[in-house]
């Protein structure tokens, strides 16, 4: 085939094809456009659809919503109309009420102005009658009233004064059965044991041959162990017993249990002592640490520095009259906390007092001073409380009280040292101590003689009426009291009772 004939024939091919192709397309086209305009179509018909029908919706929301404020409206309108009855129903009455007063106060102004020609009238006769008292009594208004003023005044002292001792009786009566129930219920409260025995130093030994070995050969056993344990050891005609003697309680306490553990052991020798004392002296400073903080947790008092507690912890080997002083401690801080339960006060402030009052004791063999002043210190330098270093140094009334809380210590510590059990003295001392009552009150002018009784709780004094009258009774009882309270130590309180008595004695004949 001709080469020329084939290319136009391919052109011609290719040229139909293109033709066919565009036809083609445009078919395609002409058939989307169509597909599209109809669902343009469709949509539209549909949104009038549903506009028409959110039309009608709002068309029926909006006449609810305009009958609903229909109905509020005419609701509103009845309210103002009953509100506006109720006010002209009240502005009739405050007319009526108004008139009425009107009527009261011209009927008011009627009585007054006959109130007025009234007072005149009785001025005038007042006058007229004040002239004629003066005629008769001789005696102006001035002079009168003076001499009135003066029985007035004179029966108002005796009513005073006869209301003032009233008071006083009644106040004292209520005071006195007050403190007696406060007292009796701490008391009760506070469940505390009996003495029973003064704690000692005695040493039992299980034969008399044992005291040849505790003084040892020329007494180097003895001297050795009464040098390093700072005590003295009494081996006297005492059957099976020594006694060990020491004004520090806790080198005593050392010394009688290092004493008692030789004799168990057997090995009595300088060597030995030395190392059983300086065991023994750790067993009980560990005793003593725990007793203190027993006492802190038996008294309900938290917080203290371990180095009171260690100091507190020896009382545990003190005594006064037979009570320990630990226990007297624990019991004075609850007695302080239930007291000042009842009284309104600061119970922690009053519990760690009364726990602490008596801390002086547990070194005041090696430092000077009393043991209110030394506990107070002791105090101060742990950064206490002030109220609580008040209510140490003020408990036997070294220095003043300062508080609510001091007085309570001070109470609870008198109550805790002078209840039944607490403690016992010698013979010797309680004569002493009634003997000293008597004689105090024997050095006063006017007293005839004087009993104490109740044990020394009481001391009764019987005057001379005719150098003592009541005042003075009343002043010299103060007076006893007051030297009594300088002058002498004992526990609890004591009464001071004068006696004035005058007897007038005549026969019939």
């Amino acid at each position: 085939m001709n080469p020329v004939i084939f290319v136009i024939a391919v052109l011609a091919a290719l040229v139909v094809g293109a033709a066919l192709g565009y036809l083609y397309h445009r078919y395609q086209l002409q058939k989307q456009h169509k597909n599209i305009q109809e669902e343009t179509e469709r949509i539209l018909a549909e949104s009038r659809k549903k506009a028409r029908e959110l039309e009608l919706q709002a068309k029926d929301k909006a006449l609810e919503i305009r009958q609903q404020a229909e109905a509020e409206a005419e609701k509103r309108r009845r309210e103002l109309s009953r509100e506006e009855d109720r006010l002209h129903k009240r502005r009739i009455a405050l007319d009526k009420r108004t008139e009425r007063l009107e009527r009261r106060e011209q009927t008011l102004n009627k009585r007054q102005s006959a109130l007025d020609r009234r007072a005149n009238e009785i001025g005038k006769l007042h006058e007229q009658e004040l002239k004629k008292l003066e005629e008769i009594s001789l005696m102006t208004v001035e002079e009168a009233r003076e001499l009135l003023l003066k029985e007035v005044e004179k029966e108002a002292s005796n009513d005073m004064a006869r209301i003032i001792r009233q008071v006083e009786a009644e106040a004292r009566e209520e005071g006195e059965r007050r403190a007696r129930e406060l007292i009796a219920l701490a008391i009760q409260r506070v469940a505390s044991e009996h003495v029973n025995e003064i704690t000692t130093s005695v040493v039992p030994l299980p034969s008399d041959d044992m005291k040849g070995r505790i003084i040892g050969r020329n007494g180097r056993n003895i001297r050795a162990f009464e040098q390093v344990a700072g005590v003295d050891v009494i081996v006297d005609d005492t059957p099976e017993a020594i006694t060990i003697s020491c004004f520090d309680p806790v080198r005593r306490e050392v010394a009688r249990r290092a004493m008692a553990s030789l004799i168990l052991d057997g090995r009595i020798h300088p060597a030995h002592i030395e190392k059983i004392l300086k065991k023994e002296k750790e067993a009980v400073e560990r005793i003593v640490a725990e007793a203190g903080e027993q006492a802190a947790y038996d008294a309900g008092v938290h917080g203290l520095p371990s180095e009171l507690t260690k100091i507190l912890g020896r009382l545990k080997f003190r005594t006064s009259y037979g009570q320990n002083q630990l226990h007297h401690a624990v019991e004075t801080a609850r007695l302080a906390g239930v007291i000042a339960a009842e009284l309104g006060a600061d119970v922690e402030i009053c519990k760690m007092g009364g726990l602490l009052h008596d801390l002086g004791k547990a070194i005041d063999h090696n430092i000077e001073g009393t043991h209110a002043a030394i506990g107070a210190d002791i105090a101060k330098r742990h950064r206490l409380h002030p109220k609580v270093i008040n209510a140490i140094a003020s408990h036997h009334h070294e220095v003043e009280q300062e508080s609510l809380e001091a007085i309570i210590v001070e109470a609870a510590d008198a109550i805790s040292g002078a209840r039944p059990g607490a403690r016992r003295e010698s013979l010797d001392e309680y004569i002493k101590r009634i003997r000293a009552l008597e004689e105090i009150a024997n050095t006063f002018k006017g007293v005839k003689e004087s009993f104490a009784l109740q044990a020394g709780r009481e001391v009764r004094i019987i005057v001379r009426p005719d150098q003592i009258d009541d005042l003075a009774a009343a002043r010299i009882a103060r007076d006893i009291a007051k030297q009594i309270e300088e002058n002498m130590k004992y526990p609890g309180q004591i009464k001071v009772t004068v006696i004035r008595e005058t007897r007038s004695v005549d026969y019939a004949k």
